[in-house]
């Protein structure tokens, strides 16, 4: 860990050498680290908020707008893909009891990361990565495994499949989410997801 900032250390360089890339964002929590990891390391990142799975409404927009205050102020470009919860529940219709890490989920990380593979391609990017994966919540083989076939869609596009937790990434991961006082969402977004945390 760097003595002065607590970023931590020996940020691996990205696939090909790129400094621009795309990262996709779930939330503010879990993409914060990352985020400031990559500006300390002289990466160009591309913050992509794309997340049509988040209910209800006012949720997604906290969790954008915490997003976005973040990356204006570390002077990273911020994007608010489209919203669109409908075209999220016609794709996981018939997935609803699910749990959590099933079905439901990968069709969730496909249409994520499929979105962010085509804005990476389509605006000239040639690397992409994604927070998803560094929630302990999560099961990354099941993000990475959504992202590789994500960046198959395109040759000229690489998924950069580092591992955020390690090194010392998921305690910057804590560290800067309590600096900044971000909102901390109870449940991973979905109108399901709220449920089973409803539950208990």
């Amino acid at each position: 860990m760097s003595g002065q900032t607590g970023v931590p250390d020996l940020l691996p360089t990205p696939p090909g050498g790129e400094r621009r890339l795309v990262l996709h964002s779930c939330c503010a929590p879990c993409v914060g680290g990352i985020m400031e990891s990559m500006a300390a390391a002289g990466l160009e990142p591309l913050v992509l908020f794309y997340n049509p799975n988040i209910h209800p409404a006012p949720e997604y927009l906290k969790r954008k707008d915490e997003n976005a205050r973040f990356a204006e102020k570390l002077g990273l470009p911020f994007v608010d893909a489209d919203y669109d919860p409908k075209a999220w529940m016609d794709r996981v219709r018939g997935l609803e009891a699910e749990p959590e890490r099933g079905a439901r989920c990968t069709v969730c990380f496909d249409m994520r990361l499929a979105y962010t593979a085509d804005y990476a391609h389509q605006h000239g990017y040639r690397v992409f990565t994604s927070s998803l994966g560094i929630s302990r919540h999560k099961d990354m083989a099941q993000v990475n495994a959504s992202a590789t076939r994500a960046a198959a869609r395109h040759p000229d596009l690489t998924y950069w499949d580092h591992n955020w937790r390690k090194n010392g990434g998921m305690d910057h991961m804590l560290t800067v989410s309590r600096r900044e006082d971000f909102y901390r969402q109870d449940y991973c977004g979905c109108t399901f997801s709220k449920r089973a945390a409803e539950r208990g």
